[in-house]
């Protein structure tokens, strides 16, 4: 059973800084695409960073120059580096990759159960 793992939420004050990171684990074959999102209460959920198989990376225009999103192939794990922290980047934040299960198989898209991210004084 593949699982999402996410970890590194919490409480932090304006202008912190944050490490979210993303364990996928179960039997499988690759993961192409990861990514992060995040949902505020009353909000849509939206992308905030994507990071595909090759590395390439796109962000949300409210986070570029402040989050660095990255993966570690070998360990299965995508990482959120959140710098410069904003009320407005309070929000519950998920995890999602496409995970494939064969050479040929098309991917499945997973996700994980979500970590709160707070930003207040």
């Amino acid at each position: 059973q593949v699982q999402l793992v996410e970890s590194g939420g919490g409480l932090v004050q304006p202008g912190g800084s944050l490490r979210l990171s993303c364990a996928v684990s179960g039997s499988i074959f690759g993961i192409n695409a990861m990514g992060w999102y995040r949902q505020a209460p009353g909000k849509q959920r939206e992308l905030v960073a994507g990071i595909r198989s090759g590395s390439s990376t796109q962000y949300a225009d409210s986070v570029k120059g402040r989050f660095t999103i990255s993966r570690d192939n070998a360990k299965n794990t995508m990482y959120l580096q959140m710098n410069s922290l904003k009320p407005g980047d309070t929000a519950v934040y998920y995890c999602n990759a496409d995970i494939a299960f064969g050479a040929w198989s098309r991917a499945t898209p997973y996700w994980g159960q979500g970590t709160q991210v707070t930003v207040s004084s």
